[in-house]
């Protein structure tokens, strides 16, 4: 699920930003950048969104305010630099030697750049405190779409029931339709034969109403459909993706042999929207943590 949080901190007088955003994902994917001077605090930020967040790829931003991060200042080792004079004199043999200037700069370790430090203790407490205030208003923008796939979900598992309800319907006639052929192919054999085994009429029909009947397939369909909601239901704000996931293969899999039982044209053509619909709950319930 998506959704976005911010919050602005000072750590020993360096203003910084901490921002988190979180797309749709399988699983969970968390990626924490950070200025090099904190990258000590990496793991256990992550540790700790990992506490949060079961599932969706998610991304947090540490950044110092623009223009105001530690300053570098330029430092020379005037000692070195005595030294270094020291040398060439004793090497020229003359103590009126002196190295100019741009040959001294350049000399190693004469002139170097310093930045300043942060104290990875004092800031870890501030971050973590910031981390979690952005989290928590990213956590409130995706209960705000959760709220909004929730009843979406629930419009498209009504769509799913009108279509289970009418294969129902739909089954009925077709195995009445199957034996009254049947019936008919006796009297027609019994005409011509003048046999009739009613024994094997009998057996013929048990068979063909068991080939096509999918009552069960039905009920298991329904049942799937209501643990489908008491799990949205009961959620509570805790992650439930995957149970829904796996209910959703369930129904898919009820779908597929009803479709493997259609000899009627009607009865395919619905169970092709029953399966189109269910692919559309499952590609909601990919938003689902």
């Amino acid at each position: 699920m998506t959704g976005f949080g911010r919050r602005d901190l000072e750590v020993e007088a360096v203003p910084l930003s901490v921002e988190i955003r979180s797309v749709n994902h399988r699983h969970l994917d968390v990626s924490v950048r950070l200025p090099r001077l904190l990258s000590a605090l990496e793991t256990p930020l992550r540790k700790r969104l990992q506490g949060r967040f079961g599932r969706g790829k998610v991304d947090v931003t540490v950044a110092f305010a623009p223009g105001s991060g530690p300053q570098a200042s330029l430092e020379f080792d005037r000692t070195l630099v005595a030294q270094y004079q020291q040398f060439a004199r004793e090497l020229a043999g003359d103590e009126a030697v002196e190295l100019p200037f741009d040959r001294l700069i350049s000399l190693p370790g004469v002139a170097r750049l310093v930045e300043q430090e942060l104290s990875v203790e004092r800031a870890g407490p501030l971050l973590e405190a910031a981390l979690d205030a952005a989290a928590d208003e990213l956590v409130a923008m995706r209960t705000r779409e959760g709220e909004a796939l929730e009843r979406d979900l629930h419009e498209r598992l009504g769509g799913v029931v009108e279509l289970v309800e009418s294969l129902g319907e739909r089954s009925e006639g077709v195995v009445a339709a199957a034996r009254e052929r049947l019936r008919k192919r006796t009297e027609q054999l019994r005409e011509e034969t003048g046999l009739l085994d009613e024994a094997r009429l009998h057996q013929e029909v048990v068979i063909a109403a068991d080939r096509l009947d999918i009552s069960e397939e039905l009920v298991r369909l329904r049942s799937h459909v209501e643990q489908f909601r008491e799990v949205l239901a009961e959620a509570g704000g805790e992650p439930c993706g995957r149970r829904l996931d796996f209910l959703l293969q369930e129904m898919m899999r009820e779908a597929n042999t009803v479709g493997s039982k259609a000899s009627d044209a009607q009865l395919a053509h619905r169970v092709v929207d029953l399966k189109t619909g269910l692919e559309r709950i499952r590609e909601q319930v990919q938003n689902v943590e």
